[in-house]
Formats: C-alpha cells, structure tokens, sequence
C-alpha cells in the first residue's frame, strides 16, 4: 500500500499542493463551518476543484474544462460557481431539501435525489465527486458503488470522506466521540440546549479507513469495475501520506480519507 499512496502517478500532481501552510489554511477555516459556512465551503470548494483538476489532468493528459462534474450531496451549492470558472458542466445531487436551499444560492444544476440510487445515467458522468458526505451514510459503500456506477468508462470516481476515529470525526460534538458517540450527542445537547446538526447514528457513522480501502480493493480485483489509482489523505501535508499505509494508525492520523478509482 506504500507505493500506491507515496508514488502513485495519479496523485503526484495535486501532492505538490499538500503542503503545510496549506494544511494550516484548510483548518483556520474550518472553525467557520457552522458560523460562516460560506467562508468554509468556499474555501474547501477552491480546493476540491484544484485536486480534481490535478487528478484528471495527470490520468487523461487534459484538465476539467468540457468535462461533467457530477457533486454526490453537493448541499445548497457552494462548489457551482468554483467548477464553472474551470469550465466544467457542474451537476449535484442533494437528498435534503433544506439543505439544497440552507445558503440562498441559485443554482439550476442540483436535482434532489438519494446516493443510493442517484437519478444519472449509467456511465455518464466523467468524474463522480463526493466531498464528506459517506460519514453521514448508514451504507457508504452502497454509496460508493452508486458512484462508480454512473461514471463512465475512463472516468475518475472521487470518494473523500471524515474518518471516525480522527481528530473531527465528531464533527461539531468535538473530541468527545472518543468516549462513543451516543456520549458526545448527550454532552452537546446538555451544553447547546439542542440536538448536534450531526446526530451519532441517524446522520452520522463510524466510518474507517481499512473499511474504505478494502472496499476499494475489492472493485478493483482482477474481473473489477475499475482500478484503484490513489488513496491519500486529503488536509495532510504531502510528507504525513505516508501514515495511510499503516493499519491503526491511519485511523488516527489521516482524519479526511480520499479513495481515486479509474473505471474500467
């Protein structure tokens, strides 16, 4: 697993990105996630464009202009705007109505739909995305397959996803997942006098790595429907990816996980 995520030619171009003052820039603002999701989602959408555009532009030779993008739980479409200015046919589908309208944005390419059975055509979309969305999953990797589904052949499925036992596994709960996640609710409704956004078992998993990456593996077997071209972690500074090749560890340190598969 080394070699797949420190040298594999599909993610060395974005690699050069992951940098630390990068790192340090990606979690300032993450402190603005429930204050100013705008500030946020901007800033995560600039970097979502910059990885996908690396990634397509190191498989296929050509970057994402022309292509379609398709955002699996793109919520009220922060990333429209971004995508478009590379010029790329931008498409999203959000299951939840008060999240496809939470920000006010005009956006006349999201459907409502479910990940589990998305509303696109069979091998249409030349790169299926999903930005920390499986965490909010029961099934994920129902999810995933749904993904790898309606990307076409040559195409690049992109899964990046909030692992459980990371530092925000929890998300707005905070480090109090440690001790379960029943635990961290109870505690933010007792301090906030209100329900997490983000409720442990209803709207969020326990999801892992080694869960990802065999799952991966098992689609990209020798009669599989794609090949699996990268797993890295998405924050980290590119000298820390070598932490995604050790069991256990990983758990801890890779906190976002991005899965890249190439179908076949």
């Amino acid at each position: 697993m080394r070699k797949l995520v420190v040298t594999s030619p599909a993610a060395r171009q974005f690699a050069r990105r992951a940098t630390l003052r990068r790192s340090v820039g990606l979690l300032s603002d993450f402190k603005y996630e429930q204050t100013r999701p705008d500030i946020f989602y901007g800033a995560i959408a600039r970097d979502s464009a910059d990885m996908l555009s690396d990634l397509y532009q190191q498989v296929s030779r050509k970057g994402i202009a022309g292509t379609v993008v398709l955002d699996v739980g793109g919520g009220p479409g922060y990333f429209a705007d971004v995508f478009a200015e590379r010029g790329a046919h931008y498409l999203s589908v959000e299951p939840d109505p008060s999240e496809m309208h939470a920000a006010g944005i005009q956006f006349s390419g999201s459907a409502r739909g479910s990940g589990m059975a998305l509303p696109i055509r069979t091998s249409s979309i030349d790169i299926c995305f999903s930005s920390n969305v499986a965490e909010h999953v029961a099934t994920p990797w129902d999810l995933a397959s749904e993904m790898l589904r309606v990307t076409r052949p040559g195409g690049l499925m992109v899964l990046s996803y909030t692992l459980w036992w990371g530092p925000f596994g929890g998300h707005e709960t905070g480090r109090w997942h440690y001790l379960g996640g029943e635990f961290a609710a109870r505690r933010y409704r007792r301090q906030h006098g209100r329900e997490p956004k983000n409720r442990f078992g209803v709207s969020l998993f326990p999801i892992t790595a080694t869960a990802g990456l065999r799952w991966a593996r098992s689609v990209s077997s020798a009669d599989g429907q794609a090949d699996l071209l990268a797993a890295f972690p998405r924050y980290n500074p590119r000298w820390s990816w070598w932490t995604t090749s050790v069991p256990g560890l990983r758990e801890l340190l890779v906190s976002n996980l991005v899965l890249v598969l190439r179908k076949r």
